[in-house]
């Protein structure tokens, strides 16, 4: 199976989700200010270790102790930098547009935990890894990131330079005749 520039049908289907707007936030994500700053724009509260949260075309994905992506439509992000930047103005912080340096994708169906067994050294059993939990780890030879939306949907985003890498590693892993049936 050869995907296409769109995706790719298989054991899931894989299928580029178009642009978001994506923007990194780094500093103290106990502080309040912060927390207040990211939540006006999202309507989200900042989530803890290892979350994901999403309202419609709004979500905070928790990356590291300092650090969250944050989600919005990808025609808001230079508002919601402005604002984040304004109302965060004094507080040692990083806020980085990165919407454009990214590539998501939607890989959705029952064998999505085998599909990303295949790639992740990550543990992606119902056990460790549920619906609302996010993973910054790697698909094969790339780093990623991912996160259960549902329990058939999973998103993934790389770097764009490596985005029809990803779709190659997701859609060959989908291969009829491949799975593993492991979950």
């Amino acid at each position: 199976m050869r995907p296409d520039a769109e995706g790719a049908s298989g054991t899931v289907t894989v299928e580029t989700a178009g642009p978001h707007g994506m923007v990194t936030v780094r500093g103290d994500l106990t502080s309040s200010t912060l927390g207040e700053v990211v939540s006006e724009i999202t309507g989200i509260a900042v989530p803890g270790r290892g979350e994901a949260r999403f309202e419609d075309a709004y979500g905070i994905l928790w990356m590291a102790p300092d650090e969250l992506l944050v989600f919005c439509p990808y025609g808001e992000v230079a508002e919601s930098v402005t604002k984040m930047e304004a109302g965060l103005e004094g507080l040692h912080v990083l806020v980085a547009d990165v919407s454009d340096a990214r590539s998501v994708f939607t890989v959705s169906g029952a064998g999505i935990r085998d599909v990303l067994a295949k790639l992740t050294p990550a543990d992606v059993s119902p056990e460790e890894f549920g619906i609302g939990m996010v993973r910054r780890s790697r698909l094969a030879q790339i780093p990623a990131a991912f996160w259960l939306r549902d329990g058939a949907t999973v998103t993934v985003i790389c770097f764009r330079s490596v985005a029809g890498y990803a779709l190659d590693l997701l859609s060959t892993a989908a291969t009829p005749g491949s799975e593993v049936r492991y979950f």
